[in-house]
């Protein structure tokens, strides 16, 4: 009697949590923020990235990750390599548009702890000598992968690393 009930549960349980996965097979996290600065100022603070490590969440959380640009700084092709959380973190953001001083698209690969492919869409807008930062991410997962980012919140968890990416860019601005 208690052998059905438990495959049931497990049965129901499963299917809850593929149903919950197949949802996360695409994120989208849009964030903004308003900083009291010029577009074009923002805007390079964001192009240049040699600049990210002044507002980057993810040094902020591992201060002793490595880091190195390659390529032309803030033209398409230039990348930001890390080395993170004693090399269990590894990859790399590349610039993929820039139209200045409008939007900066960005494509990362990241290696460890989990391969994933998500963008970084950025526009720019002013008014009043503020400038509103909207942040686009995306990813794209199979959904074995989902089910882990189910499981462990992990659009929760991302949602709030890109906020606070974006205020920490508000941050080192107007400082």
């Amino acid at each position: 009697m208690i052998l059905p009930i438990i495959v049931i549960a497990l049965v129901a349980f499963f299917g809850f949590a593929f149903y919950k996965a197949n949802q996360l097979t695409t994120i989208h996290i849009q964030k903004s923020v308003t900083i009291n600065s010029s577009q074009e100022e923002v805007f390079d603070m964001v192009r240049y990235l040699d600049n990210f490590p002044k507002w980057s969440p993810f040094l902020a959380a591992d201060p002793n990750q490595k880091y190195e640009v390659k390529g032309t700084d803030g033209q398409p092709g230039a990348q930001y390599h890390w080395e993170g959380n004693g090399g269990k973190d590894l990859g790399y953001q590349e610039i993929v548009k820039v139209n200045a001083p409008h939007v900066i698209n960005m494509k990362c690969n990241i290696q460890k702890p989990f391969k994933a492919h998500p963008t970084f869409d950025y526009s720019f807008s002013t008014s009043a000598n503020k400038t509103t930062v909207t942040q686009d991410f995306k990813l794209e997962s199979g959904l074995v992968d989902a089910f882990f980012m189910w499981v462990f919140g992990a659009k929760k968890e991302m949602g709030a690393m890109n906020k606070k990416g974006l205020n920490l860019l508000k941050a080192a601005i107007e400082k």
